[in-house]
């Protein structure tokens, strides 16, 4: 299958699109969706990850929405100037949160202002405000925004930022609510077309239509997520009749499911790119044996790494074809994507035994890689064909997959020397990617903010920092080509492949597949 990415399908994992008029029923039907992770949060600022922001996404509202084509249009903020630095928002009138009480400006002031007293946030939404200096209430329907510099990429990070009420989230903790208490459904009140009615951890939660939505009238009644990490689980559910909506399920059964009349199958290229991290930083490095050093920190060691993986074999063999090899964070020829990195590397096992040769390491080291089990599509396998290509060049590695809250615990405590994971690219920008995973970490200012790896590359840190306030495209873009090219020639990153999103449901239900992978139940219609 041919994969088109164009800078439309770029803006990522916590984007919406507009309100769409849906589908009616006639009489009262909930819908039951099996996802492939459960979110570690209900707490809409606590975690950064897609399980958590489509949950948010459906009881929130943004002041920002993204269309169809995912650029931005009016969500809570109905229309916007913007002179310089400042920029003013009108909100919408007349918009109720779930409890009935009136949406104000005071509202997006206490939403913005306690992102970053979130505390232990394993990755932090401050990456979306690092360029605004001040948030105001002029009026209780009107906003204005100062930023530090002029900023190009303001809109689109605010639809990354859903909005909370003032006074359901208050409270004594500094972050008012804390999560413990939203994760309970004690302030989770929204202005969404849903809105939380439990949560049964490791089995369900159910959202209620909000009856104050101040869009276009949902069509279910209630919503059931049911988190099913097992692939051939979702898949059973759905032959059986259990669920009516499945996200990922396993390639190996495309085929059959896409031949079954009482399915459909949704399949549309995905932002996400998959990749594996190696820590830059520790010294010794956990995980790594038959040497005292850290041998990830010698470039021509990363680069054997990287030689050493058949990019091609992981996507015809494992993906079976649903996904793209990926030579760079973003694919070509999307916004600040590199051609000179279009297309991935190719596998020279030979080279890259003489690279770690040349390292001081001819006889190769041991390693092992951690990896979700169930978080991205066929996660573990990936991981596996890695630790055995690795392997070949003398790299004995072993694989410790997990459930992904065990693994994302591991890996922001800094328990893996390599990982496996994936990061979906929110504002259509190689920014994004690079402000959050390879940008030299400072929490205050909400820069690396998942940079497990602790690279550091002060000369890319300030292309990523100087980009951010060129309004002009063209400039901005080959900034971040500059900036990319840097990472990836330092191997600071190993990138193996763009996902291919797939859902597959009941043929009476109509979902158009989203880029940023968000499954969003709102946008899940009846047919006509």
């Amino acid at each position: 299958m041919a994969l088109r990415f164009t800078r439309a399908l770029a803006c990522g994992s916590a984007a919406v699109f507009l309100a769409m008029g849906a589908t009616g029923s006639a009489w009262a039907r909930d819908l039951t969706i099996a996802l492939k992770t459960e979110p570690s949060a209900m707490d809409p600022q606590y975690h950064a990850l897609t399980p958590n922001n489509q949950i948010a996404q459906t009881i929130f509202d943004p002041m920002i929405l993204l269309d169809k084509d995912l650029k931005p249009q009016p969500g809570l903020a109905e229309s916007w100037t913007v002179d310089g630095k400042v920029w003013t928002f009108k909100l919408r009138p007349n918009v109720k949160f779930s409890d009935g009480t009136p949406f104000t400006a005071e509202d997006v002031v206490f939403t913005y202002d306690r992102i970053p007293k979130v505390p232990n946030s394993p990755s932090p939404f401050t990456l979306y405000l690092g360029s605004v200096a001040k948030t105001e209430a002029v009026d209780p329907m009107t906003v204005r925004i100062t930023t530090k510099e002029p900023s190009p990429l303001l809109l689109v990070n605010l639809a990354q930022l859903p909005i909370l009420s003032k006074k359901a989230a208050s409270g004594p903790a500094a972050e008012g609510k804390t999560t413990m208490q939203l994760n309970s459904g004690d302030g989770l009140i929204g202005t969404g077309p849903y809105k939380f009615v439990s949560w049964q951890r490791g089995s369900e939660f159910i959202l209620a239509r909000n009856d104050n939505y101040w869009g276009a009238k949902p069509t279910w009644d209630r919503v059931i997520y049911r988190p099913m990490t097992n692939p051939a689980a979702r898949v059973a559910a759905l032959l059986a009749g259990n669920v009516d909506m499945i996200e990922d399920p396993p390639t190996d059964d495309l085929p059959a499911l896409k031949k079954n009349k009482a399915l459909a199958v949704e399949e549309t290229p995905s932002v996400r790119t998959v990749y594996v991290a190696l820590d830059q930083f520790a010294e010794p490095s956990p995980g790594i044996k038959g040497t005292d050093k850290n041998p990830l920190k010698d470039k021509r060691v990363r680069e054997a790494l990287s030689l050493a993986i058949n990019r091609d074999a992981i996507v015809e063999r494992v993906m079976g074809g649903v996904a793209l090899g990926a030579g760079q964070m973003l694919p070509y020829p999307m916004f600040g994507a590199s051609k000179a990195h279009s297309v991935p590397p190719k596998a020279d096992i030979e080279k890259a035994k003489k690279l770690l040769a040349d390292a001081g390491y001819p006889n190769g080291f041991e390693i092992t890689l951690g990896s979700p089990s169930g978080r991205y599509v066929n996660d573990s396998k990936v991981a596996q064909a890695v630790a055995g290509m690795w392997s070949r060049i003398g790299v004995k590695t072993n694989v410790d997959a997990m459930a992904p809250p065990v693994f994302f615990k591991n890996r922001d405590s800094y328990a893996f020397s390599a990982y496996l994971a994936g990061w979906s690219v929110s504002t259509g920008e190689m920014s994004n990617a690079l402000s959050s995973l390879l940008v030299t970490p400072n929490p205050a200012a909400g820069l690396g903010t998942t940079n497990r790896s602790r690279y550091s590359n002060p000369k890319m840190d300030e292309l990523v920092a100087q980009s951010g306030s060129v309004m002009d495209d063209g400039k901005r873009a080959q900034m971040l080509q500059q900036a990319s090219d840097l990472a990836m020639n330092d191997y600071a990153m190993l990138p193996l492949h763009y996902e291919l999103s797939v859902w597959a449901m009941k043929n009476d239900i109509q979902y158009q597949g989203r880029p940023d992978q968000v499954t969003l139940a709102q946008f899940a219609t009846l047919k006509k």
